[in-house]
């Protein structure tokens, strides 16, 4: 779990990075806090609204400082043990845009998989897999975009064991 948390830091510092290297704007920085949303929200739901209250004065107050000031934060929410109760509640609410499209037996398998990663009988990486099983036959634009179902690599095979 440890390496996990350094490696999920390591690359949303990068992302971060490259979001500098092309210059902050508003725009960039509401794109960067909702692209990490669900991360955010697996190392704690205060972060990221104590986050958007940032990103939502960007345009008003000194874009620089604000930037500076959220990168602080978001690090420091990383910092924070993702918990398997809080993604098990990230897991819920993806799944959540799924809801129309899938039938009562997908519904009940795809909560059966989140239900026993719960309980700690799976690793995260068995729910996140099913997901993206259905998010490719039911696409969702704003689903795409976001980094926690594909945090890293996949070949770093970090979220087999947890």
């Amino acid at each position: 779990m440890l390496r996990e948390n350094f490696i999920e830091r390591v690359f949303a510092y990068r992302r971060w990075q490259e979001l500098e290297a092309r210059g902050i704007s508003a725009a960039r920085l509401v794109d960067f806090h909702t692209i990490h949303k669900l991360n955010l929200m697996a190392h704690g739901t205060e972060h990221y609204r104590a986050l958007g209250q940032i990103v939502a004065q960007a345009g008003v107050k000194g874009l620089r400082q604000r930037g500076e000031l959220y990168i602080r934060g978001f690090m420091a929410a990383l910092k924070h043990r993702a918990t398997r109760k809080r993604h098990t509640n990230v897991l819920m609410h993806i799944m959540g845009y799924l809801k129309k499209n899938l039938d009562h037996d997908n519904k009940a398998e795809l909560l059966e998989v989140i239900e026993a990663y719960r309980l700690g009988q799976v690793p995260l990486i068995v729910p996140i897999t099913l997901l993206k099983h259905h998010f490719r036959r039911h696409p969702d634009p704003y689903m795409a975009r976001q980094i926690y179902l594909n945090p890293h690599p996949p070949e770093l095979m970090l979220r087999n064991s947890i």
